[in-house]
């Protein structure tokens, strides 16, 4: 069982152009059925946040509680929908939803083989610093959903947002809730490429989980961006890593290497707070 981290340079708000560059970057990789695609943070507009009302996929719903508010169809939940049908894998994907009061949420939007809605994250932790809290609002549920892959039961992933890194709590309540991996979509600046490294690599040892750290290569309007996607093991293992530049790294995940750990160092089992 693999994941692909596609490490996009993504095309500011245009998002034809970035749904055609994450199908050719994925062209030349060898892809299984029962794989896992995650894509960064706004990969289809880059990070966008003056004007949610023109660059959402869609409007703002309330589904089932376990899958989080979720929204409308729009073009990029269908294209993570036909990826996810045409490759037989589940994508880890992500949008803009707005309300109606057109205030944005940033959503880690995850579609199963079959095409079907897993879950539909919003980002509890909108960029303050960056000024995201101006146009966006934060979302409020901690949630999990199950990668159903071709080598054994089902592994619990619990999805998070670029900023959310920094707040170990959130990551706590995945583990309480299961979580055996964590996926983070992220659209991180290079100056700040020595955060994003060791905190993903703290958030796999403190949880003993596999951590993958999705992040955006090149430029935007504002700011550049050191790509460095990572998957890193349940003891701080690297398990493969990138540079700055746009392609997709693939890594082979074993869900009983979690799971040994987790039984033979129990640390998990003594959080108290």
């Amino acid at each position: 069982m693999q994941v692909h981290l596609v490490q996009l340079d993504i095309v500011w708000e245009d998002k034809e152009q970035n749904y055609a560059r994450v199908r050719g970057l994925l062209k030349s990789v060898k892809i299984a059925a029962g794989d896992l695609v995650a894509l960064p943070e706004m990969f289809d507009t880059g990070f966008s946040l003056l004007n949610p009302g023109q660059t959402a996929d869609g409007k703002w719903d309330v589904t089932e509680p376990q899958r989080g508010p979720g929204g409308t169809m729009g073009k990029t939940l269908e294209f993570l929908r036909q990826l996810a049908l045409e490759l037989n894998v589940t994508v880890h994907g992500s949008r803009t939803l707005v309300d109606a009061e057109s205030k944005g949420r940033n959503m880690a939007s995850v579609v199963g083989p079959d095409g079907e809605v897993l879950v539909e994250y919003a980002k509890i932790h909108p960029f303050s610093y960056g000024k995201e809290t101006e146009r966006f609002v934060g979302g409020t549920q901690v949630l999990t959903y199950p990668w159903t892959h071709n080598a054994g039961e089902p592994v619990t992933i619990c999805p998070a947002i670029c900023y959310d890194l920094r707040f170990p709590e959130l990551f706590r309540l995945g583990l309480k809730a299961g979580a055996e991996m964590i996926v983070i979509g992220a659209n991180w600046p290079a100056p700040r490429a020595y955060h994003w490294r060791s905190l993903l690599i703290a958030r796999a040892i403190e949880n003993q989980a596999v951590v993958v750290g999705v992040n955006r290569a090149g430029k935007d309007l504002a700011l550049a961006y050191g790509g460095g996607s990572i998957v890193v093991g349940p003891k701080g293992e690297v398990l493969g890593e990138m540079d700055d530049r746009e392609g997709v790294l693939s890594v082979e995940v074993d869900a009983g290497a979690i799971r040994e750990w987790r039984k033979t160092f129990p640390a998990w089992r003594d959080l108290k707070l």
